[in-house]
């Protein structure tokens, strides 16, 4: 992992927020991350929802007009080296899978959508890294509230590290758009906005009093642009205060709209959703009890930045997750590294000249190799199923939606019948993952450390072969029917796996030849 560092001491992080995109890159000098460029785009996304959910197609050209500015910016980049993320506006649009296959192609790099508590999760880390420690004092806690686009993140944490969060479904845009219709402010628009967040707020105030914090901190646009009407305003001299809060709030409702010609320091482009985004933090502040609330230049970019400079310095958080679901649905560690092992080195075999540090799909086939067992905590009949539902409903810190569904996918897929999965939309890659964890848990199913046959295995279009001495599957009945039924399994989706047993002499001379 150190050599991936060196070979991508320049990193990238885009951030499809529901208000702005947001490309931010930066250099790595001993483990610090350094600013070298940034873009920003008001794109709106949220705003571009309809009333069915789905994003408009005039919003959806903007946004690909964006990343297509962003794409040239990232031209050059390793796939390793950049990670995207889409936040809350691509978590509930339902035509999120179409318009992602567009963006991906435009952007040249895969896009992840990223649950609330990961976004809460990468926002911290962003904030933690752009601030000296709370007061000073390295086991200090911090309150972290992020007011986005779609959604409002508040996490509390003590170092580097978060430990509570939570993302509640209200942002800047559609507070905005459902309680400040056509920018028009008034008492009884802006009492309704602030009881709808208090309202979302009930359910984590409470915790989150007990836990306690020692200083609170606001991120990203909505509290960096409420910081700077409130400076410019002379409401308060530095971050946001609950008097310089109540004073802005006031002087919206006095000029009846967010006018960018009547309120000194507001963008003309953060207008629209300015009234949405001081509703949400006028109750969050009255509910949490702040009176002053500290402001960061760090965001969720900054924690994706610092999050994928992790993977490459053994500090990844997907890493840290699967071994804690490994301990906490007491999976055997025994079992489960000897299928990771063997489920590897088929999937090598079939896909030779691999760059094993960089290879995302054999990272994923080894985390479902050791994952594969969690369901049996639940019951043994049909566990792969029950490991799969946890796998797809569980929060997992540092998976994305698409890798966390993925992952639960590819656990179900790992026994039992081929037809459930036939219409999970695998592909050729896909399909050798599932063939190799298949296969390694199938021979393996005695669980015992006994040595392992000498093994050949090949692909084509068609399906999969198999080479096994012939010795072995004589004194392994058991194995070898299970073996038959495999290649029955397999020819019901329309693909073909052949067994062939091989003498004793044939696999020396292989074995010389290797």
């Amino acid at each position: 992992m150190v050599a991936s560092v060196a070979r991508h001491d320049t990193l990238a992080a885009v951030d499809l927020g529901s208000n702005s995109f947001h490309l931010q890159i930066g250099r790595v000098v001993d483990g610090q991350i350094y600013p070298l460029d940034s873009l920003r785009e008001v794109v709106r996304l949220g705003a571009g929802l309809t009333a069915e959910k789905r994003i408009d197609r005039v919003t959806q050209s903007l946004a690909l007009d964006t990343l297509a500015r962003f794409a040239e910016r990232l031209r050059g980049f390793a796939r390793p080296a950049v990670r995207a993320v889409g936040t809350n506006a691509l978590r509930v649009a339902k035509n999120s899978p179409q318009f992602l296959r567009e963006a991906r192609a435009v952007l040249g790099f895969p896009i992840e959508v990223i649950s609330g508590r990961e976004e809460a999760r990468l926002i911290y880390i962003g904030v933690a890294h752009s601030m000296p420690p709370a007061q000073g004092e390295k086991n200090a806690r911090r309150l972290v509230v992020d007011v986005g686009g779609g959604s409002t993140e508040f996490i509390i944490g003590t170092g580097l590290e978060p430990q509570l969060t939570e993302s509640l479904y209200m942002g800047c845009v559609s507070f905005s758009l459902k309680y400040f219709p056509e920018g028009r402010i008034d008492k009884g628009r802006m009492k309704a906005a602030e009881l709808a967040a208090r309202q979302e707020l009930a359910g984590i105030v409470h915790g989150y009093r007990a836990a306690g914090w020692d200083e609170a901190v606001g991120s990203s646009g909505t509290a960096r642009s409420i910081e700077n009407i409130l400076r410019e305003n002379e409401f308060a001299a530095e971050g946001i205060t609950r008097d310089g809060l109540d004073k802005l709030r006031t002087l919206l409702l006095k000029s009846e709209k967010a006018d960018p010609d009547r309120i000194a320091g507001l963008r003309p482009n953060r207008a629209p959703v300015l009234p949405g985004g001081v509703a949400i933090l006028t109750a969050a502040l009255d509910e949490f009890g702040i009176e002053v609330m500290k402001v960061s230049d760090g965001a969720l970019r900054h924690g994706v930045l610092y999050d994928l400079l992790g993977r490459f310095q053994h500090r990844d958080m997907r890493e840290a997750t699967v071994a804690q679901f490994m301990r906490r649905y007491h999976v055997e560690a025994q079992q489960a590294d000897r299928v990771r092992a063997l489920a590897l080195k088929i999937y090598d075999a079939l896909a030779p000249g691999s760059d094993r540090e960089e290879d995302a799909d054999r990272q994923l086939l080894e985390w479902a190799a050791r994952l594969a067992e969690t369901g049996l905590s639940i019951a043994h009949a049909q566990y792969h199923k029950h490991s799969a539902y946890v796998l797809s409903n569980a929060d997992m810190p540092g998976f994305s939606r698409m890798e966390q569904a993925r992952l639960a996918q590819l656990v179900l897929a790992h026994r039992g019948k081929l037809s459930k999965i036939q219409d999970a939309g695998f592909e050729g890659d896909d399909w050798k993952l599932v063939f190799a964890l298949r296969v390694a848990s199938l021979i393996l199913r005695s669980r015992t450390d006994a040595r392992l046959p000498f093994l050949r295995v090949a692909a084509d279009k068609a399906g999969f072969a198999i080479d096994l001495p012939q010795s072995w599957l004589d004194d392994n009945a058991l194995s070898a029917d299970a073996l038959e039924a495999e290649a029955g399994q397999w020819k019901k989706v329309g693909m073909k796996l052949e067994v062939s047993g091989l003498s004793d002499k044939k696999v020396s001379v292989l074995k010389q030849v290797r």
